[in-house]
């Protein structure tokens, strides 16, 4: 009965009859069905939106995952396949597969302007040493060989450009011919040809590249034979008769006589051979007995006496990359104790460069003077825009007082050089600036011809901080190259970056440094890991292999050993003596 009478009790409050003879329940049952409704509803929204953020993640994922593979497909990208096994060499360093989308985006922008610059010279000048956009022709600026092409073998292989790349390498095995009765600057030749060459070998390791430096290496030997070993800057190829510009006076320039150092060490470390090695050490030993005690060398040598002559002293044209190359030289020897005395030279020659830091006004743009005598030149070429990257990649090896001393000031010459191109009405650079008392900057001779250097130094910073201020400001320096100088057939530089006017050449650095490091400021640091490579100066990078085992054949000499001695004393203030 109990039972009974339970589940009739129960069912009566489904009843609506119940309801609605009790208000206050039906509007108690009414606000609970809303209440459970809202629950329910919420949290089917809240597992709707979870649903579309995990398929938004998912495709975000999946797109990444996508530019990871298109990223291993590219050998510019690929580090493995772009440092083949040397032996000594760190091969457990991995592929830093974080990338920035807008910087592959970039990166492909710049691909495509070298493609660009790549096919105009390969249909209108192929096998030339330079091409004339306007006029669509190739010339010969530096005898026929092939100075551009040689020139961008290593940039077509960083950007994954195999075909383009193949049909380069058939042209320097098959129609390579460097038997011309032809004066050739040994300086150019060294940097453009034995660099290029040095360095397809090292990205590629295709021999035929070694055997052609090799080559050309040799014709170029005999400029060494002067009473002092510092080199003539000029020989024919063909007879070896060497001699230095008419307008040097006879004299040697300083930065054609120091900017060999790293090519011909890296030939003798490849082929095994020292005389290459053994000639261009040669230099450094006969300039450091009488190495100022500033550090700063005028950029005109005597060939006979090794000693310099009165002369302007710059980081400009005709001294800039003799410093560069004291510092990379010691780089390019795993900063052991074989080239400390490089690294020592390098650091006097920093302190000398203080003394010639200025800054303008009213902005106070830091600079660097030219000097004559004792007095200073307000004028810095765009050519000296390579000093703040060296500074930059020279900072580390000091202590830490100094290292941040150098990088600040690296720092400061760079946001000089990226004006250079800002303040003109085409934001693209002029040669030089001259600097005048409450006027910072002014253009001196106004053309462009598509120079790399302040672009190099933003690729060095980039690396070096990790600051994306410098992939920006490079960005801003390739969209004026692109509104200026690109035209149908190629890229051309500016007569006048005042009014725009446009020239008739593509120079091969551009196709050499200018991409090159536009491609690679928008790269990840582990393409071209700059603690495995060193570049030349024309950016042609050249692996750095261990300098061990080799100071019986290459630094053994009684003149060497008298080198380090002389190093050694530049901190007691002795260079100079014998």
């Amino acid at each position: 009965m109990a039972r009974s009478r339970s589940s009739s009790t129960g069912w009566r409050y489904l009843n609506p009859a119940y309801y609605l003879k009790r208000p206050k329940r039906l509007a108690l049952l009414f606000i609970v069905f809303v209440c459970a409704t809202l629950v329910f509803w919420d949290r089917h929204t809240l597992v709707t939106e979870h649903q579309e953020e995990v398929s938004k993640l998912n495709e975000e994922v999946t797109r990444l995952q996508n530019m990871l593979e298109e990223l291993k497909s590219e050998k510019g990208v690929s580090v493995g396949k772009m440092n083949p096994k040397a032996k000594g060499s760190d091969t457990t360093k991995k592929i830093d597969v974080l990338d920035d989308p807008i910087s592959v985006q970039r990166r492909e922008r710049v691909k495509n302007a070298m493609i660009h610059a790549w096919s105009s010279y390969e249909k209108f000048a192929w096998g030339h040493d330079e091409l004339q956009p306007q006029t669509k022709n190739g010339v010969d600026s530096f005898g026929g060989l092939g100075a551009t092409l040689i020139d961008s073998l290593d940039t077509l292989y960083i950007m994954g450009l195999d075909e383009q790349f193949q049909r380069a390498r058939e042209w320097v095995a098959n129609s390579l011919d460097f038997n011309k009765n032809y004066d050739a600057s040994v300086f150019e030749t060294t940097i453009r040809v034995v660099g290029g060459l040095l360095s397809a070998y090292d990205l590629s390791g295709d021999k035929v590249f070694l055997e052609k430096a090799k080559d050309i290496a040799d014709r170029l030997l005999p400029a060494w034979n002067t009473p002092s070993r510092i080199p003539h800057n000029v020989i024919n190829l063909a007879h070896g008769n060497a001699h230095n510009f008419g307008w040097a006076g006879g004299d040697s320039i300083l930065a054609d006589s120091g900017t060999e150092q790293l090519e011909f060490i890296a030939l003798s470390q490849r082929t095994g051979d020292p005389k290459y090695q053994q000639t261009v050490e040669n230099v450094i030993i006969q300039l450091i007995k009488t190495f100022p005690a500033d550090g700063l060398l005028p950029i005109y040598i005597n060939p006979n006496k090794g000693t310099a002559s009165s002369s302007t002293i710059t980081f400009g044209a005709m001294g800039d990359s003799f410093y560069e190359y004291l510092l990379k030289v010691w780089i390019q020897g795993n900063k052991t104790a074989a080239v400390m005395h490089y690294r020592e030279m390098w650091e006097t020659s920093m302190k000398g460069l203080l003394t010639l830091i200025r800054k303008t006004t009213p902005s106070s743009f830091t600079y660097i003077s030219e000097k004559m005598g004792s007095s200073l030149i307000d004028k810095m070429d765009e050519l000296a825009c390579f000093a703040p990257g060296m500074i930059a990649l020279g900072a580390s090896g000091y202590g830490p007082d100094d290292s941040q001393k150098f990088l600040s000031l690296a720092e400061e010459l760079a946001w000089t050089c990226y004006n250079f191109y800002q303040s003109t009405p085409t934001k693209l650079a002029g040669e030089n600036y001259f600097f005048n008392s409450g006027q910072d900057m002014s253009v001196g001779t106004s053309w462009n011809i598509l120079r790399p250097e302040t672009v190099e130094s933003l690729f060095y910073l980039w690396r070096l901080t990790g600051n994306k201020t410098y992939q920006e400001w490079g960005w801003n320096i390739f969209e004026a190259f692109e509104k200026n100088s690109r035209i149908e057939s190629g890229y051309v530089g500016l007569k006048d970056v005042n009014t725009g006017v446009k020239d008739n050449m593509m120079q091969s650095f551009f196709l050499a440094e200018t991409l090159k490091y536009f491609y690679l400021l928008y790269s990840p640091s582990s393409v071209i890991p700059l603690d495995e490579w060193v570049f030349n100066t024309e950016a042609h990078p050249l692996k750095i292999v261990p300098r061990s085992g080799q100071r019986e054949n290459f630094e053994g000499s009684d003149e060497q050993k008298k080198l380090i001695v002389r190093s050694r004393a530049r901190k007691e203030g002795r260079f100079g003596d014998d």
